[in-house]
C-alpha cells in the first residue's frame, strides 16, 4: 500500500512542479524569465538535497529519489521546452548560472570551514562534511546537466527525420536516452560520495523513464494546447559553441520558413538578404560587435554557360551554393544575390578573419569541379564597423572591391588587402 501511495505522490509531484514552472515559463512575455530561472535554481537545491537523503520504495522492488525522479527530470525537460520556445542562448543561461553559483557554493564552504565556530546550542553545529558532500553533488551534478542539454538539444533536433512534428515521441525518445546516460553518470558521483548500491542506479531508472512518459504528456499538451512550437533548428558540430550554434541554425532554419530560399540552389535568396542582412548589419553596429559582407561572384560564368549549356551551369551554381556553405562557418548565412552573385553574411566575424573565410570560398570553389569545367571566383569583402555601419554602405564598399578584385586578373579577393589565387599580399591603395 506505501508503494502506491509513492507512486501516487510522485505523479502528484510532477504535475505540481511541471504546472508552476510551465505557468512561468508561459507568463515570461509579462514578467520576463528571471522568475523562471530562480525557481529552477531554487529547486536545484532542493533537488541534489533529496537525491543524497531521500529515498522511497516503490511497486516491483524500485527505490528511487524524489529529488531525480521529479525534480532533475523536470528541470530537463523544462529546460527543453524552454530551447522550443526560445532558443539555445536563453537556455545556457541558467544552465551557465547554476553551474557558477554550485562552483562558488563549494569554494565558500571550503572557506567557511576554516572559521572557529561558536556553538549558540549542544545541538546546532554546522554539518561541514554534509555541506561538502551537498557542493560535491551539485557541482557534478550541473556538470552533467550542460552535457545532458546538448545531447537533449542535438537528439530533439535528429528526431525530426524520426517523427516528423509529432512533440510526444520525440520528447519521450529524447528524454529516454539522455536521462539513461543521466543516471549512469549521476550514480557515478553518488556512489563515490555516499556509497549507493546498484539497487539506487536500477532502480532511479526506472522511476526516471516513468517521469519522463509523464513529463513527454504535459509537455505535448503544453506545447499544443498553449504554445507552438517556433522555427526549425538543424544540429551543428561545434561542441564548445554549441548555444550559440544551435541558435544560430534555429534562426537560419525560421528564416528560410518565413521568407523562403533560392530554389536552384537552397541558399537564402536576396529578399532574405534585404530583410536579415540588413538587421544584422544594425544589430552588429549597435552592439559594437564587427561583422563581415562578402560578396562573391564566378569569373566568366556567362562563357561556362555559352561553353557547356545553362543544364551545366545551374550544377556548377548548386556546387559553388554548397562548397560556399561549406567553408563558411556553420553560424554564417548564405544568400544568392542573383545570377551568379552570392553573398555570406558572418556576424562577430572582424576584417582578418573576413579575408579568412573569402580565401577559404575561393580556394574551395577552384579545387572543385571537373578539370574541364572547373571554375573560379572574384570577392569583395567589407566589415563593419571599420568600413561603414549601415547595410547600404558596407555592400557598396563589397561590390567596389569585387570590381577591383575582377579588374585586377580575377581568381582574387579585395578587402583592406589583396589576396591573388598566388597567396601573396598587396595593400589596397
Amino acid at each position: 500500500m506505501a508503494e502506491i501511495q509513492n507512486v501516487v505522490l510522485l505523479g502528484v509531484d510532477a504535475i505540481v512542479y511541471f504546472v508552476a514552472l510551465a505557468a512561468l515559463l508561459r507568463a515570461r512575455g509579462r514578467i520576463g524569465l528571471g522568475a523562471f530561472f530562480c525557481a529552477l535554481g531554487v529547486m536545484h537545491f532542493l533537488e541534489t538535497y533529496l537525491a543524497s537523503i531521500l529515498y522511497v520504495s516503490l511497486p516491483y522492488g524500485i527505490i528511487t529519489s524524489p529529488g531525480s525522479t521529479v525534480l532533475f527530470t523536470g528541470k530537463l525537460m523544462m529546460l527543453l521546452l524552454l530551447y522550443i520556445r526560445e532558443d539555445a542562448v536563453v537556455v545556457r543561461q541558467p544552465i551557465y548560472g547554476l553551474l557558477f553559483g554550485n562552483v562558488l557554493l563549494f569554494v565558500l564552504a571550503f572557506i567557511m570551514r576554516q572559521h572557529v565556530p561558536v556553538s549558540i546550542a549542544p545541538s546546532r553545529a554546522a554539518d561541514f562534511a554534509f555541506l561538502n558532500e551537498m557542493g560535491a553533488l551539485m557541482v557534478w551534478g550541473t556538470a552533467i546537466l550542460f552535457f545532458d542539454c546538448i545531447i537533449i538539444i542535438l537528439l530533439y533536433e535528429r528526431s525530426r527525420a524520426w517523427f516528423g512534428d509529432r512533440v510526444f515521441p520525440r520528447v519521450f525518445v529524447c528524454g529516454v536516452m539522455v536521462l539513461t546516460f543521466d543516471q549512469l553518470a549521476f550514480f557515478t558521483g553518488l556512489h563515490m560520495l555516499t556509497g549507493a548500491g546498484v539497487h539506487v542506479l536500477a532502480g532511479g531508472w526506472a522511476a526516471k523513464m516513468g517521469a519522463v512518459a509523464l513529463y513527454s504528456v504535459l509537455a505535448s499538451i503544453y506545447l499544443i494546447y498553449f504554445e507552438r512550437p517556433i522555427g526549425r533548428r538543424r544540429d551543428a558540430p561545434k561542441i564548445w559553441d554549441i548555444f550559440d550554434t544551435l541558435t544560430y541554425r534555429e534562426r537560419y532554419e525560421d528564416l528560410l520558413a518565413r521568407t523562403g530560399c533560392d530554389a536552384l540552389t537552397g541558399a537564402l535568396d536576396r529578399h532574405s538578404l534585404e530583410a536579415h542582412g540588413r538587421r544584422s548589419v544594425e544589430h552588429a553596429a549597435a552592439a559594437g560587435r564587427p561583422l563581415a559582407l562578402v560578396l562573391v561572384d564566378i569569373d566568366h560564368f556567362k562563357a561556362f554557360n555559352d561553353r557547356f549549356g545553362h543544364a551545366a551551369g545551374d550544377k556548377a551554381l548548386k556546387r559553388i551554393a554548397l562548397d560556399i556553405m561549406a567553408a563558411a562557418r556553420v553560424s554564417d548565412f548564405t544568400y544568392r544575390f542573383g545570377g551568379e552573385e552570392f553573398v555570406v553574411i558572418g556576424d562577430g566575424v572582424n576584417a582578418e578573419d573576413a579575408l579568412s573565410l573569402a580565401d577559404r570560398i575561393r580556394r574551395r570553389i577552384a579545387g572543385s569541379g571537373d578539370a574541364e569545367g572547373r571554375l573560379t571566383v572574384s570577392i569583395g569583402v567589407s566589415t563593419c564597423p571599420r568600413d561603414a555601419t549601415d547595410y547600404d554602405t558596407l555592400f557598396e564598399i563589397a561590390d567596389k572591391r569585387l570590381y577591383q578584385a575582377k579588374a585586377a586578373g580575377r581568381n582574387r579577393i579585395v578587402g583592406e588587402r589583396i589576396l591573388p589565387a598566388d597567396g601573396s599580399v598587396r595593400l589596397v591603395g
